[in-house]
């Protein structure tokens, strides 16, 4: 059965709740998924097939638990496949869509080892307590991802790629 760890780091919960809906569509699939908070991630991970790993970008940045994950792991990660995820925008504008993604593949050239099989951003959520509260999260798009995910660690599992 092919094993799939979802990390993730979270700064208000709206990454977890992508995360746990990732996750709910995987099992689906009969995929086998373990969830664990970034900063939480330890040896050994060699027992997952593909690592996901998904965090939040705020003020440019993305999480610093995604960082350190990175560099935690980074012997281990070299040989399995990873796909990234980031939360972005939540202006619903070409521009704050090209500037999440742009703040993504920054952070991602500070691990020039790392080559994601996929990397996606996604639409972000403001606190629940923030007074627009607005939620660029798009489900279908986040799912369509998901079963892309899965599709990516049958092929890796098929082909013994590690």
């Amino acid at each position: 059965m092919t094993v799939i760890l979802l990390a993730y780091a979270t700064r208000n919960g709206s990454t977890r709740e992508v995360v746990d809906a990732i996750a709910a569509m995987l099992r689906e699939t009969g995929v086998e998924v373990r969830v664990r908070a970034a900063r939480t991630v330890r040896a050994p991970i060699e027992e997952a097939d593909l690592i996901v790993l998904g965090a939040p970008l705020y003020n440019g940045r993305w999480h610093r638990d995604a960082h350190r994950l990175l560099k935690r792991h980074r012997d281990t990660l070299r040989r399995l496949p990873v796909a990234v995820f980031g939360m972005g925008p939540r202006r619903d504008t070409p521009e704050a869509w090209a500037q999440a993604r742009s703040q993504l593949n920054r952070a991602l050239t500070r691990h020039s080892w790392l080559t994601p099989l996929t990397v996606a951003v996604f639409g972000g959520a403001d606190s629940p307590k923030h007074r627009l509260h607005r939620d660029l999260r798009d489900w279908n798009a986040i799912e369509a991802w998901a079963l892309g995910i899965c599709r990516l660690s049958e092929r890796t599992a098929a082909h013994g790629a590690t």
